[in-house]
């Protein structure tokens, strides 16, 4: 990790989380820091607890005990529209894209807009909101299609547009790659950095894809038994004598 993100304040930060389904431990005392401006790749088998963590995040599931800070805020302690007021400063790419199948691209941005009047008030015209997004992920000719008529990359790159229409100071990636062939797959890496560097967003990016976590990762945190087990840099973790980290890499 370099040094100018080390010196950035966290704007998460989680403590001794744990979790369990009856006798089934999932996170047995994770901890984990993200820093302004940074990407932050974590890394575990599947039912190694990710998707329960970011669960817990962003306030769908219920810890069994420790903390989570979210700019500043306990999660633990704030009401269901305070909540909803973090969530928009918190965007989801979801695994699958899960854009609206009976909504154009147009209205697909819209859609948050108008779920979340509070922050941005009532937007008379859309257009220049949507209009941006899209040229973020340079797909602007594209807005007035239906999903269908979209590939698979350009499906990701709408709901990252769609994302970012909130202008979320977080931004939590789910798979970003999966299901992409390699060529998309390096163009949705290289548009989540240029996204990075443009809007300075503090980013959790959940991959199995160690080419993803090489090319995007500021630091990585591998999630073992329930723990923060190793973390680090790319090259510092894949250079690893330990067996359970060198599974990783392997």
């Amino acid at each position: 990790m370099d040094t100018l993100l080390q010196n950035q304040k966290p704007i998460i930060e989680i403590k001794d989380l744990r979790k369990s389904y009856g006798t089934n431990t999932v996170l047995a005392g994770f901890n984990m820091v993200l820093r302004e401006g940074e990407n932050l790749v974590i890394m575990g088998k599947s039912g190694s607890g990710k998707s329960v963590m970011i669960k817990c995040l962003i306030g769908l599931e219920q810890p069994d005990g420790g903390s989570i800070i979210v700019m500043e805020n306990d999660i633990s302690k704030l009401d269901r529209e305070e909540l909803d007021d973090l969530r928009t400063e918190v965007g989801f790419l979801f695994q699958g894209s899960a854009l609206y199948d009976s909504m154009t691209v147009r209205e697909n941005l819209e859609f948050p807009l108008r779920r979340h009047k509070k922050k941005f008030g009532v937007i008379k015209d859309t257009t220049p909101m949507v209009m941006e997004a899209l040229e973020n992920v340079g797909l602007a000719n594209t807005i007035n299609l239906m999903p269908e008529e979209l590939s698979g990359g350009m499906k990701r790159r709408i709901a990252l547009a769609r994302t970012l229409i909130l202008q979320p100071k977080i931004i939590l990636y789910d798979e970003p790659t999966t299901g992409l062939d390699p060529i998309t797959a390096k163009e949705i890496l290289l548009l989540m950095m240029s996204i990075q560097q443009k809007y300075n967003t503090s980013a959790i990016i959940i991959t199995h894809d160690v080419d993803c976590a090489r090319m995007i990762s500021n630091r990585m945190i591998l999630l073992v038994d329930g723990i923060n087990y190793s973390e680090g840099t790319f090259e510092e973790l894949s250079i690893s004598t330990d067996p359970k980290v060198q599974a990783f890499f392997k």
